[in-house]
C-alpha cells in the first residue's frame, strides 16, 4: 500500500554542447546543470524518507539517486536493478540529434515522443521493462501505506511505466523531463498521481 517515486536523472548535457542521443551504451555522467537538477530534487524530496531505492549502473542515475538520498538521514543505498538501464538507441547511439532525426524522420521520432512507438534500430525489450516495472509495483503494494520507494531511471524506460499502471491521466504523454519526477500510488489498485514534475531549480 505504499508508493513509487520514479525520478529522471538530471542533465547531461549544458548550454552550448552537442545533444547526443544517450542510451545504454554511453555511460556519461551529470552535466553542471544536471547536478543543479539532482540538488534540486533532493531539496523536493528532502522530507520524504525512502524505504528503498533502485538506479541502473549508469552514474547519471546513481550520482541523481545519491543526491537525492544524502539529503535525508538513514537513507537505503540505492540498489542496482538490470531493467532500469537505458535502452539501446542502435545505430543511433551517442549521434547528434539532427542526425537521428535526419535517418529515422521526424514522424517516427514524433511517435516515440508521444507514444512510446520504437523507430527501426532501436533495441527495446518491452517485456522485461514491463517486467520489471510490475515488480517494483508489486513491491510497493506490500508496503505500509505512508512508505515510498525511490526510483532514478531514464526516459526510454521511464516511458513504459504508465503501461503497466491501473489507472493513468486522460492524455499523459509519457516522457519525464531531465530531473523530472512522477508518482506512482499503490494503495488501491495503481495510479498515477503525478508526472513530469520538476521543482523549483
Amino acid at each position: 500500500m505504499g508508493r513509487i517515486i520514479v525520478c529522471r536523472h538530471g542533465n547531461t548535457f549544458d548550454k552550448g554542447d552537442t545533444v547526443t542521443r544517450v542510451g545504454g551504451r554511453t555511460d556519461l555522467p551529470l552535466s553542471f546543470s544536471g547536478k543543479a537538477q539532482a540538488e534540486a530534487l533532493a531539496r523536493h524530496f528532502s522530507g520524504t524518507h525512502f524505504q528503498a531505492a533502485y538506479c541502473s549502473s549508469l552514474r547519471r542515475t546513481h550520482e541523481t539517486a545519491t543526491a537525492i538520498l544524502d539529503a535525508q538521514p538513514d537513507a537505503p543505498t540505492p540498489a542496482v536493478l538490470s531493467f532500469l538501464t537505458e535502452i539501446d538507441y542502435g545505430p543511433d547511439e551517442n549521434v547528434a540529434e539532427e542526425k537521428v532525426v535526419a535517418r529515422i524522420g521526424e514522424t517516427a521520432m514524433r511517435a516515440w515522443e508521444e507514444d512510446s512507438r520504437v523507430p527501426d534500430g532501436w533495441i527495446v525489450d518491452k517485456q522485461a521493462i514491463h517486467s520489471g516495472w510490475k515488480a517494483l509495483l508489486t513491491e510497493a503494494a506490500r508496503l505500509p501505506k505512508a512508505d515510498t520507494i525511490l526510483v532514478v531511471t531514464s526516459n526510454g524506460i521511464a516511458r513504459f511505466l504508465p503501461d503497466v499502471v491501473d489507472a493513468v491521466p486522460v492524455g499523459l504523454q509519457p516522457k519525464l523531463k531531465t530531473g523530472a519526477w512522477g508518482e506512482i500510488d499503490c494503495n488501491t489498485g495503481t495510479r498515477i498521481v503525478a508526472w513530469n514534475e520538476r521543482p523549483p531549480a
